[in-house]
C-alpha cells in the first residue's frame, strides 16, 4: 500500500461526500445541528487541496495531513474527531504498509477518537459503524485475506452499523437532547463513517 493509495482515498472521500452533502445534513437536521454534510464537505475539500498542493511523501503523512486539515476546518465535534483519529492512524501507521499494519493503526485510530468523544457502540455516534469496519479488518488479517476483499467488508460492516443506529436512542451529542425523538434516524456521524470506509474500498479497487 503506497502513498498513492492513500491520497487517492482521501480524494475520493472527498468526492462522495461532496455527493451525499445534502443528505448527510437532512440526517443531522433531524437530530443534530444541520450542518454535518456543509462542514464535512468543507473539511474533506481543504484535505484534497492540501494534498494536492504539498504532496506527501509517505502514507504516515497523508494521514496526517488529512487530520491536520479536518481540525482546523471542520466545525463540530466531527472535525477534532475524525481529525484525531487521522492523526492517530499517521502517528502509528508502520512501513513499508501492509495490511497487518494498516488494521493496527486504524484501530488506534477509533480507540483514539472513541477515547476523545467518550462513546461506545450503542451510543447512536460514528463509533456505531467504525468500530465494525475495525472488526472485519481485524478479521480480515486474522483469516489472510488480501487488501481490497477487507476494505470491501470494512465497507460493507461501516454501511451496516450506520444502518442499525436508526432504532437507537442517542447517548451522545445534541442528539442526546431529544431523548426517545432521536430513535428512528440514522445518525449522520456513522452515515459519513460508511462514505468514508466506501471510499476506501473504491480506491483499493481502482488501484487494480
Amino acid at each position: 500500500m503506497d502513498t498513492g493509495l492513500f491520497v487517492a482515498w482521501l480524494d475520493e472521500a472527498a468526492r462522495l461526500v461532496r455527493r451525499d452533502r445534502e443528505r448527510l445534513t437532512e440526517l443531522d437536521a433531524a437530530i443534530g445541528d444541520a450542518d454535518h454534510g456543509v462542514n464535512l464537505d468543507r473539511g474533506f475539500t481543504e484535505v484534497a487541496k492540501a494534498l494536492a498542493d504539498r504532496p506527501p511523501s509517505s502514507p504516515a503523512q497523508v494521514l496526517t495531513e488529512a487530520g491536520t486539515a479536518l481540525i482546523r476546518r471542520v466545525g463540530g465535534a466531527s472535525g477534532p474527531l475524525y481529525g484525531s483519529m487521522f492523526r492517530q492512524m499517521g502517528r502509528t501507521l508502520e512501513s513499508p504498509v501492509t495490511l497487518f499494519h494498516f488494521e493496527a493503526a486504524f484501530e488506534a485510530g477509533v480507540v483514539a477518537l472513541e477515547r476523545l468523544g467518550k462513546a461506545a457502540v450503542g451510543d447512536k455516534t460514528m463509533v456505531d459503524a467504525l468500530v465494525p469496519a475495525s472488526r472485519a479488518l481485524a478479521l480480515a488479517v486474522r483469516d489472510g485475506i488480501g487488501a481490497l476483499e477487507a476494505f470491501e467488508r470494512a465497507a460493507a460492516a461501516a454501511a451496516e452499523g450506520a444502518r442499525d443506529t436508526i432504532p437507537l436512542q442517542a447517548r451522545k451529542g445534541r442528539a442526546s437532547y431529544l431523548g426517545e425523538r432521536s430513535m428512528g434516524h440514522e445518525d449522520p456521524g456513522a452515515a459519513s463513517t460508511a462514505l468514508i470506509m466506501e471510499a476506501l474500498a473504491t480506491a483499493a479497487r481502482a488501484e487494480g
